[in-house]
């Protein structure tokens, strides 16, 4: 007998290519034990469509900071929702949020807003292409910047002139970077950057000592933007940007995920040396002025700092990740947790097919654990103390799983 989520796949693939498509697609995870389709959900767990409930490390991939279902932050949407969402003019909400933005970001002196992170990442490239005059964009090789085609992962529909202005270097070598400005000297418009390198199927690395330094310096000398992309790692680093957890000065920066809380909104943010610039850059869209999904990021920034989440979210991080190695160590399980613990990769030495992750996720979702083989997890600040022990307790069953398997 086929279960709910099943039938409902079913039906969707008559009307919806591929039934469900990109980074959530079953191909992408495990689809004969991860479900298709989520029911509800609360805190730190979700309910699938089939009635299993389970404890969540992947927090609607990085978009719920403060838990599922957050009540101060739903009251404040709800508040705004029955003054309405979306009209012909923005609403008053949209400047407080970019008050706050301005205020809380050391750099910041001017916002905008849209829906998604890629969205506004290709719209800060076309700024600094605006403000220089120049063609080149710089990112790191194996980046992930959104869904465009100067940057997504796939090849679909996607012409060579795509990319023709788009030159990669390798993560954590600056002489490489300088190596590009030589090469295309005066052309290179900006460099894009994520705060640390998180490449799809790879362990993630974080900037070696004086990198970010050296990129500062490098975009300075060249008056080439530097512009950070923290659509991912913004508000799980520091409540302040996660420039600030690396010490450097980007003059552009986007945040999105975690900023509404599984609202959809995307933010950027710059100097105002550049507010001329981004001003005659068309930005639009009839929902982008959602003062909903405002209202909602304004409250979940509020919560940030007063409760200092990021800085929760990585010491649970840790606390998860230390408990996670140690049990696995125990168990002669080489599995290592790479990148920052409020949003690590899980990595298995000698791995290279990388067939123990999929099957180590595989028996932890037995046990009701939505672990992810091929994307970074994160923890949001509705996980307890308590709740990581258990998911531990779980994930080493697993791991006894996996062992007399092998045996």
């Amino acid at each position: 007998m086929k279960s709910n989520s099943e039938l409902i796949f079913q039906r969707a693939k008559r009307v919806i290519p591929g039934g469900i498509y990109g980074h959530v697609a079953p191909a992408a995870g495990l689809p004969d034990c991860f479900p298709h389709y989520c029911k509800k959900a609360s805190g730190y767990k979700f309910e699938d469509v089939d009635g299993k409930e389970w404890i969540d490390f992947m927090c609607g991939f990085g978009a719920i900071l403060h838990g599922y279902s957050n009540a101060e932050i739903e009251r404040a949407a709800t508040s705004q929702r029955k003054m309405g969402t979306v009209f012909n003019q923005p609403s008053e909400v949209m400047v407080e949020l970019a008050e706050i933005l301005v205020q809380r970001i050391d750099f910041a002196d001017w916002a905008v807003f849209a829906k998604n992170g890629s969205d506004l990442t290709t719209w800060a490239i076309r700024v600094a292409r605006e403000k220089t005059n120049r063609k080149y964009i710089i990112k790191a090789k194996g980046a992930y910047h959104g869904v465009d085609s100067w940057c997504d992962p796939g090849l679909g529909g996607r012409i060579p002139s795509d990319r023709q202005e788009i030159l990669e270097f390798n993560w954590n070598d600056p002489d490489h970077l300088s190596s590009l400005f030589k090469k295309f000297p005066s052309q290179i418009a900006a460099v894009i950057l994520t705060p640390y390198h998180h490449p799809s199927f790879q362990r993630s690395e974080m900037p070696t000592a004086g990198f970010w330094e050296n990129v500062s310096a490098i975009c300075r000398k060249e008056e080439a933007f530097l512009i950070l992309d923290d659509v991912r790692a913004g508000g799980r680093l520091h409540d302040g940007g996660s420039h600030r957890f690396f010490n450097f000065t980007p003059d552009l920066a986007v945040y999105s995920k975690g900023l509404g809380n599984g609202y959809a909104i995307s933010a950027c943010v710059g100097k105002a040396e550049h507010k001329l610039a981004s001003a005659e850059v068309f930005l639009t869209g009839s929902c982008w002025n959602d003062a909903v999904a405002m209202a909602a990021a304004i409250s979940s920034l509020k919560i940030s700092e007063r409760e200092g989440v990021a800085k929760q979210v990585l010491s649970k991080g840790k606390y998860f990740c230390d408990q996670l190695e140690s049990v696995a160590k125990k168990q002669n399980f080489p599995l290592l947790m790479t990148g920052p613990p409020s949003m690590p990769y899980p990595f298995v030495e000698g791995d290279f097919n990388l067939f123990k992750i999929q099957e180590f996720c595989r028996f932890c979702a037995e046990e009701g654990l939505y672990f992810h083989p091929h994307h970074n997890w994160f923890i949001s600040n509705a996980h307890t103390f308590e709740s990581i022990d258990h998911s531990i307790k779980k994930a080493s069953l697993a791991i006894d799983k996996l062992s007399q398997q092998s045996n």
